[in-house]
Order: structure tokens, then C-alpha cells, then sequence
């Protein structure tokens, strides 16, 4: 089974999202394989289905002023935060091929980011059994939320890397009031290189999901 691999730069949310509607029904039509788009985005707030208002600590009008997107989407979970120096990664897989579950999904997602931060970095992270995701101690390393459309999934995770952090405080990251957040740049005190965590992540993504074969292509 192949992976297909686009390798992307910073990007507008908007524009992130419409790619992944294009993709999503290729997918579905089984014109293209599965699918991962690694990319950066612009400071912009996203808002899933459990989002609640008083997650979102700005008011609109202050994040239009200040020029920081928000999006409602169809992404399970609650509002989440991206910016330049996180990696993001779209998901446009079919669920279902090897008898794949969701639950089961999930965790392999939250496996690639255990298993690479302790290979890479000796940093022991775990998931936390009543919040999906990666965590380090009390604080969130790797968000993970997607979305399902006709067996094929769409949205993906968030892994912190060189992240300003001090942006989470204009929301309540995934409705969590008693955690934080935190990444492989405040855990190291290095200033991290994308490129190759891009690489790595993509490799074990690959081992874990168990595909035999890649394609990457590289639109930076």
C-alpha cells in the first residue's frame, strides 16, 4: 500500500482546508492513494465540533484587528491553536482499508509522536486517558482531531515545535482549563529543524501505519 506525501510550506488556513476537500474526494473515488499534507500555518484558531464560546479568550473582532484567522470546522474536539514552528498534518487516508477502527487509528496517530520523541529525543511522552493526544507530564505535545466523510478522514494533528507558546493563551487549548501546552523547543532549549522533524514524522508515520511504499512531493 503507498502513502503519498505532500510536502508544503506555510500556508493559509483556507486555502489548507479547500486542498484537503479536493483531496478528500479523489480519496473517495479512489483516484489518488492515501494522502499526508505536512505544512505550517499562519497564527489561526480553528474550532471543533465540542468547542464552547468561553474556550475562545479574544473576541472576534480583536483576532480580525490583530490578523489571526478562526475557523469552524467538522473536526472533532475543541479549539486549537496553530502558528509558524507546528507542524501540522492533514490526514486524507480511507479509514477502512486494513480493517482499520477508529479508536484503533487514533492511537497509532498518537504512536508516531511517542515513539518518535523518545527515538529522537529521549523525551518520554504518553497519551492521557481522558484527553486524546501526546502529552509530556501536564503538558499537550501533539493535538489530534479529525473528521470522517464517506470512510475517508480528513483534518489530522498539530506537533509542537518551535511554536510561540505564549499564543495558547488567547484560548482554552481542547476546553482543558487544568493542563498546558508545551514543545520539543522549550523541552531541549533548541531551536528545532522543520525540515527534518517534516522527515521524520512522515518516516514514522510510514512504520507505524505500516505502508509499503512512498511518494514525496515537495511544493515548498
Amino acid at each position: 500500500m503507498k502513502l503519498t506525501v505532500l510536502n508544503k510550506g506555510l500556508i493559509d488556513y483556507g486555502e489548507a482546508l479547500e486542498l484537503q476537500k479536493k483531496l478528500l474526494l479523489k480519496r473517495q473515488n479512489e483516484e489518488i492513494t492515501d494522502t499526508l499534507i505536512l505544512l505550517e500555518h499562519p497564527p489561526v484558531i480553528t474550532k471543533g465540533k465540542r468547542t464552547e464560546d468561553h474556550h475562545i479568550i479574544l473576541s472576534e473582532d480583536v483576532l480580525k484587528k490583530q490578523g489571526i484567522g478562526l475557523y469552524e470546522i467538522d473536526r472533532g474536539g475543541e479549539a486549537t491553536y496553530h502558528g509558524p514552528g507546528q507542524l501540522v498534518g492533514y490526514l486524507i487516508f480511507n479509514l477502512y482499508d486494513k480493517q482499520r477502527e477508529l479508536k484503533k487509528f487514533i492511537a497509532k496517530m498518537e504512536e508516531i509522536f511517542i515513539t518518535l520523541l523518545k527515538k529522537e529525543y529521549e523525551i518520554s511522552a504518553d497519551r492521557d486517558l481522558k484527553h486524546r493526544g501526546v502529552w509530556v507530564g501536564n503538558e499537550k505535545i501533539t493535538a489530534i482531531g479529525i473528521s470522517i466523510h464517506k470512510a475517508v478522514t480528513m483534518h489530522g494533528f498539530a506537533f509542537n515545535i518551535n511554536t510561540n507558546l505564549d499564543h495558547f493563551n488567547w484560548i482554552i487549548p481542547c476546553g482543558i482549563i487544568d493542563k498546558g501546552v508545551t514543545s520539543i523547543k522549550k523541552i531541549t532549549g533548541i531551536n528545532q529543524e522543520m525540515g527534518k522533524i517534516k522527515e521524520l514524522t512522515a518516516r514514522y508515520l510510514l512504520e507505524i501505519f505500516d505502508y509499503e511504499d512512498v511518494e514525496i512531493i515537495d511544493e515548498q
